[in-house]
């Protein structure tokens, strides 16, 4: 036994993914957290809830941790085919909270198919149900454990994943800022070479402390990436490259062929068909669940809306979504009524780049607008957009009239679906980030849809708005 823990010390220390060294715990602890939601349920009905429900049929609890065991196991190879052990990229807590979910509801759908088949009597439907809920939170702890621990050992400098930042224009800058100030993403940015030369140069004596080389600069020549790619294939490094907006675009092809010539098809959105009809409904239940979860703050915000400055509750604005239709979108009114007036006399202050218009100490703001703004509480009532079927639960910033006459035609592809209350530039920088990427992680977001991408960001929004980061 103790010569196995050597040599799983050994075998995790020469591992060149650091990474990994968390990654091997993933399997146990699930395991483990499996069988503890199992046991938890058991003494939960058997002992907790027998004043509220008496007991008709016990379960013996030997019989039962035995099928606890063995349903565990089963439901860790559901983790496997469910990517809950994928390896390559960091692992998000966010993104893998959907997956948990979905992987523990198939299992379920298993037992409760496998009895039915068997044709036998089950006492307790609680504790189907029971484990599927328990199951989901106890595996979502363990997980979020790990993630802690990891994100503890990032800031602290640990287990870091070495990489090259290769490139020299905006976006370069703005990623090397973002990973030398964030050590929670997991990235230790060894230099920033300013081409392939400049690489083989300085890296080549070197290539055993690489993990990844990055290229971020979209504007390098053809034959200069090539040589990066036949670099990184040479050395085993991890080669990877921020898109520009062509990139993003072609995400999404489709292919056919007509007189055994293929002729590919570039898609507009991932979002048609059946996808459509499911994420509509998606946003019906949202919403209305939504309205009634937040209708106590609709009232406070609207007595204190009246207190605080003079006008209506709510502001109307015309806004322009799917397909180039106006629309009325609805928010909680932040600034004083004659905004739209004043703003004429603001537009030389404008501290965004592109055709937006943002400045950090907006005089028009009232003094409860500064919290609703700060908090994105603001943006509630566009809750009836979405019912009304004018905007979605995530898409792209819904467009001013004025912003679209402004737009470069490659920006028209945000048109292309529903705005919605939160997308992947929230989560990602909101109000700081440059127009231009804005607009490539929308259309990322366009030609990547899926339901589970839309339930990642929603569940991402929630921490960026209760830390208000990066709010205006």
């Amino acid at each position: 036994m103790f010569w196995d823990f050597v040599l799983f010390f050994v075998i995790i220390k020469d591992m060149k993914r650091n990474d990994l060294i968390f990654a091997t715990f993933l399997v146990p602890t699930d395991y483990i957290m499996l069988i503890l939601s199992g046991v938890f349920v058991y003494f939960l009905r058997f002992t907790a809830f027998t004043g509220l429900r008496p007991v008709i049929y016990e379960i013996p609890f030997k019989e039962y941790i035995v099928s606890i065991f063995l349903i565990a196991l089963l439901w860790l190879g559901i983790f496997i085919l469910s990517g809950l052990y994928g390896l390559g990229l960091k692992r998000r807590f966010s993104k893998e909270v959907p997956k948990i979910f979905l992987a523990c509801s198939m299992g379920i759908m298993l037992i409760v198919a496998f009895i039915f088949f068997k044709g036998e009597y089950f006492s307790s439907r609680f504790i189907i149900l029971a484990v599927w809920l328990v199951s989901i939170v106890f595996v979502s702890l363990g997980r979020a454990l790990i993630h802690i621990l990891e994100l503890s050992a990032y800031r602290r400098g640990k287990n870091l994943e070495p990489v090259l930042i290769l490139g020299e224009d905006k976006t370069t800058k703005q990623i090397i800022s973002y990973l030398q100030n964030n050590p929670g993403v997991g990235y230790q940015v060894l230099d920033n070479p300013k081409s392939f030369l400049d690489l083989e140069e300085k890296w080549l004596e070197r290539v055993g402390e690489i993990s990844q080389i990055i290229q971020t600069d979209s504007f390098l020549e053809r034959s200069e990436v090539l040589k990066i790619i036949d670099f990184c294939q040479e050395h085993q490094i991890i080669f990877r490259y921020a898109a520009d907006i062509f990139g993003s675009l072609v995400t999404n092809v489709q292919m056919e062929a007509i007189n055994g010539i293929p002729i590919i098809t570039l898609g507009q959105t991932a979002l048609r068909g059946w996808g459509r009809i499911a994420k509509r409904f998606v946003d019906l239940v949202g919403a209305s669940l939504a309205l009634i979860f937040f209708s106590p703050l609709f009232l406070l915000f609207a007595i204190i809306i009246k207190i605080d400055s003079r006008g209506p509750v709510f502001a109307s604005l015309k806004r322009i979504g799917h397909k180039n239709c106006p629309f009325q979108l609805y928010k909680f009114r932040s600034m004083v009524i004659n905004a739209e007036e004043l703003k004429k006399d603001l537009l030389k202050d404008n501290e965004r780049e592109g055709p937006l218009f943002k400045i950090k100490n907006d005089p028009r703001i009232t003094h409860f607008g500064h919290f609703l703004r700060k908090t994105s509480l603001d943006e509630l009532p566009q809750l009836f957009n979405i019912i009304k079927g004018e905007m979605s639960l995530v898409g792209p910033r819904p467009h001013e009239p004025q912003e679209i006459a402004n737009y470069a035609r490659h920006h028209k592809q945000l048109l292309a679906i529903k705005p919605g209350l939160t997308g992947l530039p929230q989560i990602s920088g909101r109000s700081k980030l440059p127009f231009e990427q804005e607009a490539k992680l929308d259309i990322y977001y366009i030609e990547n849809w899926s339901l589970l991408f839309d339930l990642q960001i929603i569940l991402m929004t929630v921490p960026v708005i209760l830390t208000a980061k990066n709010a205006s």
